[in-house]
């Protein structure tokens, strides 16, 4: 068997294929118990890929006595006993070594003895101010509060090297003898939730350590060239790349050299990500593919700008992009949901991590399946090519050497229950995963129908994080990228539009002409290749909107360029855009109720496609969506589903085919008579009810 991601697509033996997973934390349960709740997980909900971290701490809890995946220093540390029961039972799975985790586990699944605060050796993690990076330890205080403790700097010599330690023997002992095609491991996961969780920190959280700041340096010198090259641009005189320094104060730019001060601030985060990355991945040396697991922005004002600055999967040279959730219910906080949507449409790849478990540690909203689904396939409209149900079990077996937060059960929801029981919603999931099991690799393949192209210039990104936020967005004025583009989400939110995210620095005209209408918020300066780049895209005969800022008059040396403005000015340029740009979308509206609606063709095919409506907490009533089906011809779309709900419905040359609706969410006491209608053909439930069509075959599911 053949795995290979190709645009963040699964495919197993040059087959395309929706990515669908579950987790299983292991290392949280007796061993006694994970055939069976592995052979429960696959049969009740009908997955067949496992996700499971394999965390550092608990299997090398002392830095001179080598790592345990064999049970011999105790049975629940027996990864091969654990991946060999998957084998047997027909489950695939993905392995997440780290070498942070998360997972609620202490000090983030890091050994105790790899802390700066135990281990002189291991460099801290700094942010501007000189003070360390802290994370949850694993013993309490005397106010009875688990202590936080420095991370290590990711760079630092001593955290690198013995994390390679760690990397290369699960390489060795567990990836050999696991991967496929002779074992169950078809995909590696390394890291979790960005760099230490903290992906959509500001930029001046990290890293500022000496081991940092040299990577910055020599970073410098490989993008000027040469030191005079950087004194140039910057307007500086110094003698040594040493005496470079990082911005610390946040404020707004007082010049166009401090903005470029800022910008390589922001490459040096990228590029920190991407070195850590494949650094981990060499000493690994997996044969199957990599992805990461990035978390979404943070509610803040600079944390659109700072996560877009960071997270830079174009620079990730075979490493693939994965993201998360855990930022709230996007069906009844618009905050959340721009974050979430953001996190899904930044690059092509899978939803490592939705949250289908947890309610008293996160909100009481997931305790019913019908958030955590219209999450999953919101996900998906979004442009996501994967899901995956976190946690798929309860666990109830872990000691204070893994947890000391948390009490049993982990997670106090999921599809599986801690004694082994299926619950609710392992009947949604089933639902969901047997769908996408029928029509995933057909979905993923049509074309999804959007307006306007968000045009993502990182290094605007970098400069917008440090402007404060009494300052105006609308007073930026120059260089911005994370306020206009939230802006811009909302706006097409309100108008019922999709729209998709281009990378203008990787970007080639090929690639850039499948995005007819580009629209960007510009600023002072611009790389000269990505000027020349847009300046085509007109001259092609598509459409590049400046929705504010300045028009570049510099390249990404300050140098006078004016290409794209020379474009942009040039005689009839405004006319023929704008006529280029005005029928660029033809997509679905929604007439009545609230709610979103997504809509992918398959190619070919204007009239056969699957829409995706997800209905926000607070409507009232059936939903109608007017459907465009090319050729003049619209069909009308009626969904009566619960509060907070979705569905997915397959349209098959302009009727209906399969379909998932959900009727029924428990926390909003939302119990509808489910109903799916295009044009007067009509399915009805008989009760509230969730109801599904796969393969021809209606399901009705009561809870």
């Amino acid at each position: 068997m053949r795995i290979e991601l190709r645009d963040g697509v699964l495919h197993t033996d040059g087959a395309p294929g929706l990515l669908a997973t579950a987790d299983y934390p292991y290392y949280r349960d007796n061993p006694s118990v994970w055939r069976d709740r592995l052979r429960t997980l696959r049969d009740e909900t009908g997955i067949r890929i496992v996700t499971s971290y394999i965390p550092w701490r608990h299997h090398q809890p002392e830095p001179d006595v080598l790592p345990d995946f064999n049970g011999s220093t105790r049975p629940d540390r027996d990864v091969l006993g654990y991946l060999r029961i998957c084998a047997e039972l027909g489950l695939s799975v993905i392995v997440k070594p780290g070498p942070f985790i998360h997972a609620e586990t202490n000090y983030g699944g890091l050994p105790d003895w790899i802390c700066p605060a135990h281990n002189p050796e291991v460099e801290p993690i700094l942010d501007a101010e000189g003070n360390p990076g802290l994370w949850p330890g694993s013993r309490l205080g005397a106010d009875g509060k688990v202590e936080r403790w420095p991370l290590p700097a990711p760079l630092g010599a001593h955290f690198t090297a013995r994390v390679g330690d760690w990397m290369r023997a699960v390489g060795k002992e567990v990836l050999q003898t696991t991967t496929t095609p002779e074992g169950p491991v078809v995909l590696v996961q390394i890291a979790n939730e960005g760099l230490f969780t903290d992906g959509s920190l500001p930029l001046w959280a990290y890293d500022y350590s000496a081991s940092g700041l040299a990577f910055f340096r020599t970073g410098l010198s490989e993008h000027y060239g040469s030191l005079d090259a950087y004194n140039q641009a910057h307007g500086t005189g110094l003698t040594d790349w040493g005496q470079v320094e990082p911005p610390r104060e946040r404020r707004t730019a007082s010049s166009v050299q401090e903005q470029l001060a800022r910008a390589d601030w922001g490459r040096y985060h990228a590029e920190l990500l991407a070195a850590a990355y494949h650094g981990w991945t060499e000493a690994l040396g997996p044969d199957v593919p990599v992805l990461v697991n990035v978390n979404p922005p943070a509610e803040h004002v600079y944390s659109f700008d700072s996560w877009l600055s960071r997270v830079r999967p174009e620079r990730w040279n075979g490493i693939n992009y994965g993201f998360t959730n855990w930022m709230g219910v996007v069906s009844t906080d618009h905050d959340s949901h721009a974050r979430y949507v953001l996190a899904a449409k930044r690059a092509p790849g899978p939803n490592m991590e939705e949250n289908w478990g947890f309610s008293e540690l996160y909100d009481r909203a997931y305790a019913a399946g019908a958030t955590s689904f219209h999450q999953s396939v919101l996900a998906l409209a979004a442009g996501a090519t994967g899901i995956n149900v976190y946690t798929g079990v309860a666990t109830s077996g872990w000691g204070e050497d893994m947890d000391i937060m948390h009490a049993p059960p982990y997670p106090d929801c999921p599809p599986i229950d801690a004694e082994g029981r299926p619950t609710d919603k392992a009947g949604t999931v089933r639902m969901l995963a047997d769908f996408f099991d029928a029509h995933g690799a057909e979905f993923l393949s049509a074309g999804q129908v959007t307006g306007p192209s968000w045009a993502l210039y990182a290094p605007y990104a970098a400069v917008a994080a440090w402007t404060p936020e009494e300052q105006p967005s609308e007073a930026l004025g120059g260089a911005a990228c994370g306020r206009p583009l939230r802006a811009f989400h909302e706006r097409m939110r309100t108008e019922g539009r999709d729209y998709r995210i281009v990378d203008l620095e990787s970007a080639d005209p090929d690639s850039l002409a499948a995005h007819p209408h580009l629209v960007l918020h510009g600023g002072a300066f611009m790389h000269r290749r990505v000027q020349e780049l847009l300046a085509g895209h007109l001259a092609a005969g598509h459409r590049v909107d400046l929705l504010g800022g300045e028009v570049p008059q510099l390249d990404e040396l300050l140098r006078p360029c004016t290409v794209l403005a020379q474009a942009l000015a040039a005689p009839g340029r405004a006319a023929a855009a704008a006529a280029a740009g005005s029928e660029l979308f033809d997509g679905p509206q929604v007439v009545t109720g609230s709610a979103d609606a997504y809509w992918r063709t398959v190619a070919g095919a204007a009239d056969t496609g699957y829409l995706t409506v997800l209905i926000q907490s607070d409507n009232e009533g059936p939903v109608t969506v007017s459907l465009p089906l090319g050729g003049g011809r619209t069909a009308e779309v009626t969904v009566q589903g619960a509060k907070g709900g979705a569905a997915v419905l397959r349209i098959v040359s302009g009727g209906l085919g399969d379909f998932l609706l959900t009727g029924l969410n428990s926390f909003l006491s939302s119990a509808v008579v489910p109903m799916v209608a295009v044009d007067g053909e009509k399915v009805v439930g008989q009760v509230p009810a969730d109801l599904a069509r796969v393969g021809g075959r209606l399901r009705v599911l009561t809870h």
